[in-house]
């Protein structure tokens, strides 16, 4: 484990190298019509797409450098008002890994430094606990986000199963990296979240529940490895209850920060007239966020994966039917027109987005 002044020293360099600032920085003038990348720093954000505008049979990605004049009409883009707006059919191409639609961006600590790779260290943080903690890009990582939920999928095959009506808007992905499994006394690598903030809305309520989930890092094929769900507002996804007046309605504006600091993920989330909820988990035990232990969970947490952060529309409704808990088999045939007049996506728009390093709490 780093001593602090060796944790001071990479926050200073990593601050002057300028690998995370502040929405709102100098408009961009190369593009003719705006885009998102005038209203914000975008300078170390690469998006996934779901489409296959080149053909090549693979999701589509914009890096860095790209995204800095880069909107598509349907599926990102600025509205009238400046927002970033993020949509995605439940129907589209999506990533090897998933069935689940996306417009997501993806940290790049590396910026348009693409001599780093994308696994690459100087391109991911760790906790402070990672025993090769030096070579990252950064220790923890902040980020904080404003945003409002327009719309989310609602129709769904399977609309008990617990992803149905949902999307995500923010998350920390591990990386999956085989050079770690098996190579260690408790297995890291396997690329799960140590969180993910949902949003659900069930068709027939006035307003959605606002939760966050942490995924116990587990093996795939364990049957312990599962989602453990905390409520902000409203309930968890298994609850199908009408939040009411504790929910957040569609179009109402919300904001969360995400900020690992050394080894504690430290979660704030606020809405205009409703309580501030805060949650801090320490991702290198099994403590769960109440301070219980979790016995079945990797009793040494995250300490050695590496992590990145996500945000904008990781659409829940799967199209496909399948026995497992995440495949809603949501309508969707995969016309952009079609879908959207049948209100088979979903959309979120961002006022706010920010990336910087972590600060003590």
């Amino acid at each position: 484990m780093l001593n602090n002044k060796r944790v001071r020293l990479i926050f200073s360099t990593f601050a002057v190298a300028g690998l995370v600032t502040a929405c709102g920085s100098t408009p961009n003038t190369t593009s003719t019509n705006p885009v998102p990348a005038d209203r914000f720093d975008l300078s170390h954000w690469k998006i996934t797409l779901p489409m296959d505008a080149n053909g090549d049979g693979k999701i589509d990605e914009i890096d860095v450098q790209e995204i800095q004049t880069y909107s598509h009409p349907d599926y990102f883009y600025l509205d009238d008002n400046g927002g970033m707006v993020f949509t995605a059919p439940n129907k589209a191409i999506t990533t090897s890994n998933s069935s689940n639609t996306r417009s997501e961006l993806r940290q790049q600590l590396r910026g348009g430094n693409f001599r780093i790779g994308t696994k690459h260290p100087k391109n991911n943080f760790v906790l402070a606990a990672h025993t090769a903690s030096s070579i990252f890009g950064s220790i923890g990582g902040k980020m904080e986000a404003s945003l409002k939920v327009d719309h989310v999928a609602v129709r769904a095959g399977n609309p008990d199963k617990n992803p149905a009506y949902s999307v995500v808007i923010g998350q920390i992905h591990a990386g999956k990296d085989t050079t770690l499994l098996g190579n260690t006394r408790d297995l890291f690598g396997w690329g799960n979240e140590p969180i993910k903030i949902y949003y659900k809305k069930w068709p027939d309520h006035d307003t959605g529940s606002v939760f966050w989930t942490y995924e116990r890092n587990l093996a795939k094929d364990d049957p312990n490895r599962t989602d453990i769900a905390y409520p902000v507002w409203g309930y968890t996804w298994e609850n199908p209850a009408d939040p009411g007046a504790n929910g957040i309605e569609l179009g109402e504006e919300f904001s969360y920060v995400i900020n690992v600091h050394e080894n504690i993920m430290h979660l704030e989330f606020t809405a205009e007239g409703k309580e501030t909820v805060t949650y801090s988990i320490d991702l290198t035990n099994n403590v769960d966020a109440y301070g219980n232990v979790d016995p079945l969970d990797n009793k040494f947490g995250y300490t050695l994966d590496w992590h990145y952060f996500k945000a904008g529309a990781y659409n829940q409704c799967s199209t496909k039917n399948a026995p497992g808990s995440w495949y809603t088999a949501c309508p969707g045939i995969g016309d952009w027109a079609v879908d959207k007049a049948n209100g088979d996506y979903t959309q979120v728009t961002f006022s706010n987005l920010v990336l910087s390093p972590s600060t003590a709490p």
